[in-house]
C-alpha cells in the first residue's frame, strides 16, 4: 500500500467515513472518469465532510448523481456553498437523495442560501403555482415534487443549524405549514375532479381541521396528518341575493364535501409516479372509523354536546383550521373550544386520562418497549399526556394555558405556577431532544418510525446528524438518561392527587332530551343518546340506503328492544350497515324478508360473541334469508374437502394457508352459533358439529405442520375429553394426545420430527380473535410427561405405569386426525386399558377419592358449588364421573358401553339395568342443562366462564338464549338449581353409595 493511500485512508477516517476501502475506491473511480470535469472535493472541503452525518452515504449519492445527472450537478459543484449544502443533505437523508436522483432538476434548490421555513401562505402559493390548474396524475406529480423540494429546504435549515434542538420549533412548524399547504392544494385539485356541477362544488365549503401534531404546528418529517373535515349548507338567507345563487342543502353539502375530502386525500396518498406524501388520518372525527367522514359544523357541535367521550375533547385541544374554507374552519374551532375546556368537569375525567396513557404503554410489543421514542416509558407521550392533562384541568378557568404547542404550553403552565420552573426547565429541553431524535430518524429514510435504531452504524449516523453525542454509545447513554428523567417528571406531575380534586365539580353535565330519546328509554335502551347517534348515522342523507333504513328502523328498533341488549344490537347493526348498506342484497333482505331482519336483531341483541364474528364475516347475514339450508351444520366431508383444498392451493405459503384455515373455523363457528341462537340447532347437534369444525381445522393444520416431516413417519391426533366425546361447546378447549410411529426412520429422528409437528400445530392454529387451545394435560404423566410419544411408548406406559385416572381419561379417547391405521391401532391399545376385565375395589375407591378431591380443590376460590356449571354439585362433572365409573366397571363385558359419548354411555347403562330410568333421566337433564348454559354464557358475553352469574342482566340474557320468555332470570336460576339438585341426589346415592 502506498503512502498516499495510507494518508487518504487516515484522512477519511478522521472525517468520519466508516467504509474506508469502499469510499477510497469510489473516489478513485470518480477521479478516473474519462472526459469528466466533475470532481468531488474532499481534501479542500474537509470541514464539510466532517460535519456530514453519513459521509459514506453522501459520497455514494454524489457518485450516482454524477452518473445520472452531470449537467444538473455541474453548477452545484462549481459553487462551494451549494456543494456543502448538497453533501450535508445527502449525508442526512437517503430518502431525499433518492428524490434528487429521481428529480435531478430539483438540485437547483441547493444553489439558494438556506433560509428559515416559510409561512403556510407562501408554501400554498408555491404549490398552487406548481400544480398550475392541472388534475389527475399530472397534478399529483407536480404537487408532490414541489412539496419535496420544500421539504428538502426545511431539512437543510435543520441539518445546517448549529443546534438542532433550538431549530426544532421552527422545523416542526414549517413541516406543519407545508402539510397545510399541501392539503389546501389537494382540496383545490379535488374541486376540479369531483363529478358534480362546477357551481355546486364552488358553493360547497370544505374546511380541513388539523389535529394532533399538525394542529399544534409541531409535525414530524413523516407522520400521519390527523384531520377532521367540516362542511355546511349554503342556502341564501336573503331573497334579494338572486336566483342564480347556488342553494346547497345540508344533505347535498355533506355529499359533495365527502367526495371532495376523499378526492383530496387521494391527491396526497394515491399511487403515482412520484410517491405518496403521507397518510391523511380522519379517525379522530366523531365516532371514529364508524362515523361519517364529513359532517356539518352544526352536526359536529351536536355530537360534542351530547355523545363525545373524554378522550375526544383531549384530541380537540390541538384543533386548528389548516386548509380549505378557513372561515368555516375558524368557526369550527371557536365552536368546539368551549367543550375542550369544560371536559375536565366530567366525573372521573382525570382517572380516565391516566388509564388511557397506561393502556398505550401496555399495548407496546415487548420487543419495542426499550426502543420506543414515542409511546414507551420516558418517551414523547409521557410529556404530551402530562402537559395536556394539566392544560385541560387548569385551562378551564385560566385562559393563559390554552395554547396548542407542547413547548409553549409547558412555558405557560410554568408561568402560571402550575408547574415548577425547575421541572419545566428540564421537561421542555428533554421533549425537544426526543423530538430531534425522532425527526432525524425519520429524515434518514423518509419513513414513519418512532424506534431508536439498534444497529451500531445507524446510531453513529444519528449521533452525528443530531450532534447530541460524539458516538453511538454516548448517544444511547444520553437518551437513557433523558428517558429516566422524563419518566420521573411524568409520574410526579401526571399522577398528582390534586389534579382529580381540581377537576371534580359539583353537579352533573345536563344533556338536553328529545322525544326520540325519551321513547328509546321507555322501550328499554340504556343509552338513548348513543342510540340517537346511531339512528341519525343510519338515516341521514338522500341515498337509497338511508331511505330504506328510515322505513325499517322503527320496526327493527322495536325488535331490538324485545331482546335483552338493545343498545348492543343497534351498535352492531350500524356497523354491519356501514359495511353492507350499499349492497343490493342486504337492502333487499332487510326490506323484503321480515324473518331475516327479525333473526338478525335477535342474534345481535343476544350474542356479543356472534356480533364480533359478524364484523369479520358480514356476508354471513345472508344465511338468515335461507336458515333451513344455510344455517345447517356442514358435514365433515365437506369441511375436510375445503380445508384440504386450501392447504393444497396455498401449501407453499404456510402462514397464508393457516390464516385461511382459521378463517374457515371462525366462519363455521359463526354459522353454528347463529343456528343455536335461532333454535335451529340443539345441544345434541351442537357438540358433534363443533367437533367436526375442530377436526377439519386440525386436519388442514396437520397437513401444513408435517410438510417437512421425513417419509415413513406416521402421526396422529387423539381427541380426548369433550372433544373425544364429540360434545364440544362454544369456548371449549380441545383436549388431545399426540402419537407417532415410524418403522423406517430412526427413533431419535422420528421423535424430533414429531415435536416439530406439535409445535407447528400449536403455532398454526393459534387465533387471537377466536382462541383455539390444544390442551394436552390428559397425556401420560400429566403436565410432567412428554408432549408427544410413539405408540410403543404409550403401550409400554399404559401396560406398566398407568393410574386409574389415566384409564378413566382414555374412556374419551378417539382417533381424530392423522394416519388412519395409526389412529385405529391407538384405539385398540386404549381399549386394553380403559375396558379392563375387572376393576378392583381399591381402584373404585381411588376414583371416588379423586372425585372428592376435585370437588374440594379444583373449584375456584369463592365459587358457589351450586352455580359452577362444570365442577359444581349435580353438574357436568358429576354426570360424567358417574358414567365413566360404570364404563370402567362394565365396559369389558358390555360392548354398548364402549363409546366416548356421555349420553350414549348413560343410555347403554340404563338399557343394561345398571341405572334406573328415572335416575338416568335426571342425570341427562342436568348434563344437557349445564352444557346449554355453558355455551349460552359464551354466546352472551363473548367470554369463556363456568359460573352461572348472579347479576340479573346477565341471567336474563342467558335465559333468552335458552328460549325462556322475557323476565325469566329468576326462573332460569331456580330451574338450574332444581335440576342439578336432583342430579346430585342420584350421584351421591349411586356413585358414593350415600
Amino acid at each position: 500500500m502506498t503512502s498516499r493511500t495510507e494518508t487518504s485512508r487516515s484522512q477519511l477516517a478522521r472525517l468520519g467515513f466508516a467504509d474506508l476501502s469502499g469510499s477510497l475506491e469510489r473516489i478513485a473511480a470518480l477521479e478516473a472518469r474519462p472526459g469528466s470535469d466533475l470532481r468531488v472535493p474532499i481534501a479542500d472541503a474537509e470541514s464539510v465532510w466532517a460535519a456530514t452525518a453519513d459521509p459514506d452515504g453522501a459520497l455514494l449519492a454524489l457518485e450516482r448523481l454524477i452518473e445520472s445527472a452531470p449537467e444538473q450537478l455541474r453548477p452545484v459543484l462549481a459553487d462551494p456553498g451549494a456543494t456543502e449544502r448538497l453533501v450535508r443533505l445527502l449525508g442526512a437523508s437517503t430518502g431525499l437523495a433518492e428524490f434528487l436522483q429521481r428529480r435531478p432538476d430539483e438540485l437547483a434548490l441547493v444553489l439558494d442560501p438556506v433560509a428559515p421555513p416559510w409561512s403556510q401562505e407562501r408554501y400554498t402559493a408555491s404549490l398552487d403555482q406548481a400544480v398550475d390548474g392541472s388534475s389527475g396524475e399530472t397534478a399529483r406529480r407536480r404537487l408532490r415534487v414541489r412539496y419535496r423540494r420544500h421539504l428538502a429546504q426545511i431539512a437543510l435549515f435543520d441539518v445546517l443549524h448549529p443546534s438542532p434542538t433550538e431549530a426544532f420549533p421552527d422545523v416542526a412548524a414549517g413541516l406543519a405549514d407545508l402539510a397545510g399547504a399541501a392539503l389546501d392544494a389537494a382540496v383545490t385539485v379535488a374541486r376540479r375532479e369531483v363529478p358534480f356541477p362546477v357551481a355546486d362544488v364552488a358553493a360547497t365549503p370544505l374546511a380541513v381541521i388539523a389535529m394532533g401534531k399538525a394542529g399544534a404546528r409541531e409535525l414530524n418529517y413523516v407522520s400521519d396528518v390527523d384531520v377532521i373535515f367540516v362542511t355546511e349548507p349554503t342556502e341564501p338567507t336573503e331573497p334579494s341575493e338572486g336566483d342564480d345563487a347556488p342553494r346547497i342543502s345540508t344533505d347535498r353539502a355533506v355529499l359533495i364535501a365527502t367526495r371532495l375530502a376523499i378526492a383530496a386525500t387521494h391527491v396526497i396518498t394515491d399511487l403515482a409516479a412520484e410517491p405518496a406524501l403521507w397518510e391523511v388520518d380522519a379517525n379522530l372525527r366523531p365516532e371514529g372509523k364508524d362515523g361519517a367522514l364529513v359532517r356539518t359544523l352544526e352536526s359536529h357541535v351536536a355530537y360534542y354536546e351530547r355523545w363525545a367521550k373524554g378522550w375526544e375533547f383531549q384530541a380537540l385541544l390541538k384543533a386548528r383550521a389548516i386548509a380549505g374554507s378557513m372561515d368555516l374552519g375558524e368557526r369550527y374551532v371557536a365552536a368546539v373550544e368551549p367543550f375542550v375546556w369544560q371536559s375536565s368537569k366530567r366525573p372521573g375525567f382525570v382517572e380516565s386520562v391516566q388509564r388511557m396513557r397506561e393502556r398505550v404503554t401496555a399495548h407496546i410489543p415487548d420487543a419495542q418497549v426499550d426502543r420506543q421514542l414515542k409511546l414507551g416509558p420516558g418517551g414523547l407521550r409521557d410529556v404530551e399526556f402530562t402537559v395536556q392533562l394539566l392544560q385541560l384541568v387548569h385551562g378551564r378557568d385560566d385562559e393563559s394555558v390554552r395554547v396548542r404547542s407542547t413547548l409553549e404550553a409547558m412555558d405557560a403552565l410554568a408561568a402560571a405556577g402550575y408547574v415548577g420552573r425547575p421541572e419545566a426547565a428540564r421537561f421542555g429541553p428533554d421533549y425537544a431532544l426526543l423530538r430531534v431524535l425522532e425527526h432525524h430518524i425519520q429524515l434518514r429514510r423518509l419513513q414513519r418510525t418512532h424506534l431508536m435504531p439498534s444497529d451500531e452504524d445507524e446510531l453513529r449516523v444519528l449521533a452525528r446528524s443530531t450532534r447530541l453525542a460524539s458516538s453511538a454509545s454516548a448517544l444511547q447513554d444520553r437518551w437513557r438518561s433523558v428517558k429516566l428523567e422524563v419518566r420521573g417528571l411524568h409520574e410526579r406531575l401526571f399522577y398528582r392527587p390534586m389534579l382529580a380534586a381540581v377537576a371534580s365539580t359539583d353537579g352533573e353535565i345536563v344533556l338536553t332530551s328529545s322525544q326520540v330519546s325519551d321513547r328509546l328509554t321507555a322501550i328499554g335502551f340504556l343509552d338513548p343518546d348513543g342510540a340517537v347517534t346511531h339512528i341519525r348515522a343510519l338515516t341521514q342523507g338522500t341515498t337509497r340506503r338511508a331511505a330504506i333504513q328510515r322505513n325499517l328502523l322503527p320496526v327493527l328498533l322495536r325488535w331490538m328492544a324485545e331482546g335483552p341488549a338493545p343498545d348492543r344490537a343497534l351498535l352492531a347493526f350500524r356497523r354491519l350497515s356501514d359495511t353492507l348498506g350499499e349492497s343490493s342484497w342486504f337492502l333487499r333482505m332487510l326490506r323484503d324478508s321480515s324473518g331475516a331482519a327479525h333473526s338478525l336483531t335477535t342474534v345481535l341483541s343476544e350474542s356479543a360473541f356472534l356480533s364480533g364474528l359478524l364484523e369479520r364475516f358480514p356476508e354471513a347475514v345472508a344465511w338468515l334469508d335461507e336458515p333451513d339450508t344455510l344455517l345447517k351444520p356442514r358435514p365433515l366431508p365437506a369441511l375436510l374437502a375445503e380445508t384440504g383444498a386450501t392447504t393444497a392451493r396455498h401449501g407453499d405459503a404456510v402462514d397464508t394457508a393457516a390464516s385461511l384455515l382459521r378463517g374457515v373455523r371462525r366462519r363455521e363457528t359463526l354459522r353454528l352459533g347463529m343456528a343455536a341462537v335461532l333454535g335451529h340447532l340443539d345441544v345434541d347437534g351442537l357438540g358433534p358439529a363443533l367437533s367436526d369444525v375442530t377436526e377439519a381445522t386440525l386436519s388442514g393444520a396437520l397437513d401444513l405442520a408435517r410438510r417437512d416431516a421425513p417419509q415413513g413417519l406416521e402421526f396422529g391426533v387423539i381427541a380426548m375429553g369433550r372433544y373425544g366425546g364429540r360434545e364440544l361447546g362454544f369456548g371449549s378447549d380441545a383436549d388431545v394426545l399426540f402419537v407417532y410411529r415410524s418403522s423406517t426412520v430412526p427413533s431419535e429422528v422420528a421423535a424430533r420430527a414429531s415435536q416439530v409437528i406439535v409445535r407447528e400445530l400449536n403455532r398454526l392454529t393459534e387465533d387471537a380473535l377466536h382462541p383455539f387451545d390444544l390442551d394436552i394435560d390428559l397425556r401420560p404423566e400429566g403436565k410432567n410427561g412428554p408432549v408427544v410419544r410413539s405408540i410403543d411408548s404409550y403401550a409400554a406406559y399404559y401396560a406398566r405405569w398407568s393410574l386409574t385416572w389415566e384409564a378413566q381419561a382414555l374412556l374419551r379417547a378417539r382417533g381424530a386426525v392423522g394416519d388412519a391405521q395409526l389412529l385405529r391401532d391407538f384405539e385398540h391399545l386404549a381399549d386394553r386399558t380403559r375396558y379392563p376385565a375387572a376393576i378392583e375395589d381399591r381402584e373404585v375407591r381411588e376414583v371416588r377419592r379423586i372425585k372428592a378431591r376435585v370437588e374440594s380443590e379444583r373449584l375456584p376460590r369463592g365459587a358457589d358449588p351450586a352455580r359452577h356449571l362444570k365442577l359444581g354439585r349435580g353438574s357436568l362433572s358429576d354426570v360424567e364421573w358417574f358414567v365413566q365409573l360404570l364404563q370402567l366397571q362394565h365396559g369389558h363385558e358390555q360392548p354398548s358401553l364402549r363409546t366416548t359419548s356421555t349420553l350414549e354411555a348413560l343410555q347403554a347403562a340404563t338399557d343394561a339395568g345398571w341405572v334406573a330410568p328415572e335416575d338416568a333421566e335426571r342425570l341427562a337433564a342436568a348434563w344437557r342443562f349445564a352444557s346449554r348454559t355453558r355455551s349460552a354464557l359464551v354466546l352472551w358475553s363473548g367470554r369463556t366462564t363456568d359460573v352461572l352469574p348472579v347479576e340479573r342482566t346477565q341471567l336474563e340474557g342467558i335465559a333468552r338464549l335458552l328460549e325462556y320468555p322475557p323476565g325469566s332470570a329468576s326462573q332460569l336460576e331456580e330451574d338450574y338449581l332444581a335440576v342439578t339438585r336432583r342430579s346430585r341426589q342420584v350421584f351421591e346415592r349411586e356413585f358414593y353409595g350415600a
